[in-house]
């Protein structure tokens, strides 16, 4: 399903990226919010605290605290009271939530925190990269990433629908590039609260911490019970790849708009190469392809929207007629001189029918520039693996070699 942007032509404003998803938020009617500014989210909160302080949101808690860690510390008392809770963060500030983010995960917290993708120091840098949120990959915590602001207001929504599940109860990551989409201006059409209110009901989970009822929440578990839970937080990621689905489809037929899903493709049915990517450097890519399509270069994109759980079945399902796999990686994971997007692709593909080489890029750390011309030069050398049948594995583009 696509987007027909004229459809909601008269109702889209322009505003900033950060605004958006405060303002999704907003509709969301969030019980308690706590955050720590960092760049480059800083802006989503101050709009968010500008709203309590207008009286445009009710019933809700605004929490300043000291650091990340206290952040989300203070959303696990309100969220294992039933309150809907939220936060956002970036870079440092998610590093230092890395114990946090366990924690709410195991005691299955369905809070809902926005990314705003940023490099991690040393050295220290405040531009782009997904470095952040992918090094948290194996907390527990659904991750879907961002191409555009119209999709991370819309994400946002939908997350909350998502992790308040009843068969998933799983905290969620919101991605989107740091100043590429929290700082840019772009027109969308925000999130209205007549239907947010019927998409996503109140938040009503069925175990809480109440002095009628006493539960024990995040409870010791020795040898004997410990595996099952970790099995049970990863049947409930697996329960997460349909209702992504279901809720993708159930936005679309409430506000006519279909920002959501685990996967897009783009000009996939008859490409020989396929690129995947995740966040807002697909926008470079489709551009890229519409330019190679012209010249008969049978070139599209798979567009990668939930990174945990991990799509592997609809992966395979785009890729298996696909004569060359680029896999374009804005993280890597050190030691393995590869990207997480890469590495995830070519073991969802081992030991299957599909035989198709994958070759795998990383590119853009610490905010360097994509420009048109590196993923061109890219596609030719997916271009040569076609001719050639040598298969390469995963490197670095754009290296600046008198600094190495």
């Amino acid at each position: 399903m696509a987007y027909d942007m004229k459809m909601d032509k008269q109702k889209m404003v322009v505003v900033e990226g950060s605004y958006a998803v405060a303002h999704a938020v907003k509709t969301c009617r969030p019980n308690v919010i706590s955050a720590y500014p960092i760049t480059p989210q800083t802006h989503i909160v101050e709009d968010l605290s500008q709203f309590m302080a207008d009286g445009e949101i009710q019933n809700c808690e605004y929490i300043n605290v000291e650091s990340e860690f206290s952040a989300l510390s203070a959303l696990v008392g309100s969220s294992a009271v039933g309150a809907r809770s939220y936060s956002a963060t970036t870079s440092q500030g998610l590093e230092l939530m890395h114990e946090v983010l366990f924690n709410v995960a195991g005691m299955r917290m369905p809070i809902v925190m926005t990314v705003a993708n940023r490099a991690v120091s040393a050295p220290i840098n405040i531009w782009n990269d997904q470095q952040d949120s992918i090094s948290q990959r194996d907390t527990g915590w659904i991750q879907l990433y961002a191409e555009n602001i119209q999709e991370i207001s819309d994400m946002t929504a939908q997350a909350f629908k998502i992790s308040e599940d009843k068969d998933i109860m799983m905290p969620s990551m919101t991605c989107m590039d740091g100043f590429i989409l929290s700082h840019v201006y772009e027109p969308l059409v925000l999130l209205e609260q007549d239907i947010t209110d019927e998409f996503l009901p109140p938040f009503r989970p069925d175990r809480i911490l109440d002095p009628k009822n006493p539960m024990t929440f995040g409870a010791f578990a020795d040898p004997n019970f410990y595996t099952e839970f970790r099995y049970q937080q990863e049947q409930a990621m697996q329960n997460a790849l349909k209702k992504i689905e279901d809720v993708a489809s159930e936005f679309y037929d409430m506000y006519g708009r279909h920002f959501g899903g685990l996967i897009d493709e783009y000009r996939t049915e008859d490409a020989d190469i396929i690129i995947m990517a995740m966040g807002s450097i697909v926008g470079t890519i489709k551009d890229v392809i519409d330019r190679l399509r012209e010249k008969n270069v049978k070139v599209g994109l798979l567009k990668v929207r939930a990174f945990r759980p991990f799509p592997a079945q609809a992966i395979m399902n785009v890729v298996r007629d696909a004569k060359v796999v680029v896999v374009l990686d804005k993280n890597i994971s050190l030691g393995m001189n590869a990207g997480a997007l890469f590495i995830e692709t070519k073991s969802v593909l081992y030991n299957t029918d599909i035989d198709v080489p994958v070759i795998g890029y990383m590119i853009g750390h610490g905010g360097r520039d994509i420009p048109m011309s590196t993923i061109e030069k890219i596609i030719a050398d997916a271009e040569e693996v076609m001719r050639s049948g040598i298969r390469t594995e995963s490197q670095f583009t754009d290296l600046k070699e008198e600094l190495i």
